[in-house]
């Protein structure tokens, strides 16, 4: 596990923590890694699971999708991020969402139910480490929220102005890149991506954006942008 304590010491979970407390608490969670290839499944809707996982390396996407194919991107999780904590934290409950790899990936799998437990030598990295489950799961409710407020817009020209500001916001910048490709971003969005692209191509023409595949560059007043950068 040495190897990947780079990535972990970045991640939220980990946060002031050391080497050795890191190396300590992935022994107490039996902590295992496991390869996934592009395109196949981590986690299956329909399942349950006492584990978390932790991308190590590429990325995957936490999905939902119906009998027919219809996917819906929940999101898009990197080195360094988590999938299935409110899951894993609830024994029994079964998954409405799946998670695939996006790329080939290397996973690490925590039993989170050994962090709800009372420590039976009381040390004080798991105290931190329950602190930091707690912060990473109110992110995910802030980016859930995120996520329904751009989808709940009427158009879909309002769904990707609204999200568009958003990550404009959250990167304190008019120029930034998404972590998205056109159909992802139709898939998150939940619209269809052949009205999206006639919309984005449409606020290109109209002055409002620039956009090269993930890159997008917005345009607008002066006050708004000194907003933005504050």
């Amino acid at each position: 596990m040495k190897k990947y304590l780079p990535i972990l010491k970045n991640s939220p979970f980990f946060k002031g923590l050391t080497d050795n407390e890191i190396l300590s608490i992935l022994h107490c969670v039996k902590a295992t890694t496991i390869s996934k290839e592009r395109d196949s499944y981590i986690f299956r809707a329909g399942d349950s699971t006492e584990v978390m996982g932790l991308v190590a390396s590429g990325c995957v996407l936490v999905i939902q999708e119906d009998l027919w194919g219809h996917r819906n991107i929940l999101s898009k999780c990197h080195a360094g991020d988590f999938f299935g904590e409110p899951y894993a934290a609830s024994p029994g409950a079964v998954l409405n969402i799946s998670v695939v790899a996006d790329e080939d990936c290397e996973i690490i799998l925590l039993n989170v139910q050994r962090l709800l437990v009372t420590c039976p030598t009381a040390c004080g990295h798991h105290q931190k480490l329950i602190r930091n489950l707690v912060s990473v799961l109110a992110n995910k409710i802030l980016l859930l929220n995120d996520k329904i407020t751009h989808v709940g817009k009427r158009t879909t020209r309002d769904k990707l102005l609204s999200y568009l500001s958003a990550e404009s916001t959250r990167h304190s910048s008019l120029s930034f890149d998404i972590p998205f490709d056109r159909q992802q971003l139709a898939d998150y969005l939940c619209i269809d991506r052949a009205a999206m692209s006639t919309e984005i191509s449409k606020l290109q023409k109209e002055g409002f954006i620039k956009t090269n595949r993930n890159h997008f560059e917005l345009n607008v007043s002066g006050d708004v942008d000194t907003r933005i950068k504050m």
